[in-house]
């Protein structure tokens, strides 16, 4: 039982690397599309479309189709409309800066996940919790040196206000995933999102060559498999186990900003990313202890 445990485990930790690795290239390929005339809504209105046939056919080989009847319309319009605004910011951000410092500034997603706990669903968060938020917001400053003129400013606001739209989905979809399967969820956002994204691609019609289009479409697909490689990695591991998993996307932003834009990241990326993984990672094992334990109060609690 406890070898199948295991298994399953590192089935989890390589679903997680592997959703990772196809972010990360997905990020890649959006930096490169630009440089061939693509413009954001472009890239955002293909990484959809070629999500949908990805998503349908893993849908069609487990729970079929007849899985994605809904009876809470409304949220997942909600969930679209926040997952667009994000995913507008997420895109921005790959585009106004280099892969390492965009990549950098999404590990303050869970720095942004404890004040939204905090503020908005009133969770109880200890010194321990708001410490690590404080420090990670230093190793922000440290990366975007404010005021020195070595990183664009409206680039940093934007690369956190995606990190931001980041930590607001997770809390949507923990509403959500109450009385929605995750291949439902997913399969709402990418069909309800054409529209919009539909709409505004209309007024942005423009020819390109094979290999820009070639790249439009890799990004649907390598950012559809990325959305089920993330879903399908919780299944098999605790969340708190694979998001550390998370941090191995510095390593392919950093070689993907070198090997295709020669790009370098800066002396205080290196000094303050890992003071944001530090927080970050702090934020989850301290909410993994406190589950824990609540866990075990509780079970005490039935025994007694």
């Amino acid at each position: 039982m406890a070898v199948a445990r295991t298994e399953s485990v590192f089935k989890g930790l390589a679903l997680r690397l592997v959703a990772i690795l196809c972010l990360s290239t997905m990020s890649a390929l959006i930096k490169l599309a630009e440089t061939r005339g693509a413009t954001l809504v472009e890239t955002m209105f293909h990484r959809q479309l070629w999500a949908v046939p990805i998503v349908t056919a893993w849908i069609l080989m487990g729970p079929g189709l007849g899985s994605i009847r809904t009876a809470r319309f409304g949220a997942h319009l909600t969930r679209t409309a926040i997952g667009l605004t994000g995913m507008v910011f997420t895109f921005g951000a790959v585009l106004l800066l280099p892969l390492a410092e965009a990549t950098t500034l999404q590990f303050t997603v869970p720095i942004f996940a404890t004040l939204l706990g905090a503020l908005v669903l009133r969770e109880k968060t200890g010194w321990h919790r708001w410490g690590a938020v404080v420090i990670g917001f230093a190793g922000v400053l440290i990366v975007a040196q404010p005021g020195s003129g070595q990183f664009p400013l409206f680039g940093a606001v934007v690369g956190l206000l995606a990190a931001l739209f980041v930590a607001i989905v997770a809390i949507t979809l923990r509403q959500i995933g109450k009385t929605e399967s995750a291949g439902t969820t997913v399969f709402w956002f990418s069909v309800l999102s054409l529209p919009p994204l539909g709409v505004a691609y209309a007024f942005q019609l423009q020819s390109h060559d094979w290999l820009t289009w070639a790249n439009l479409i890799a990004i649907g697909i390598v950012g559809g498999v990325a959305q089920l490689a993330l879903t399908a990695s919780v299944r098999f591991a605790p969340v708190s186990t694979v998001i550390p998993m998370d941090y191995s996307s510095l390593i392919w932003g950093t070689f993907y900003g070198w090997l295709i834009f020669g790009a370098w990241p800066t002396p205080w990326t290196w000094l303050g990313a890992p003071i944001i993984i530090a927080s970050g990672l702090y934020i989850v094992w301290r909410e993994r202890v406190l589950h824990v334990r609540n866990t075990e109060g509780a079970s005490d609690a039935a025994a007694s």
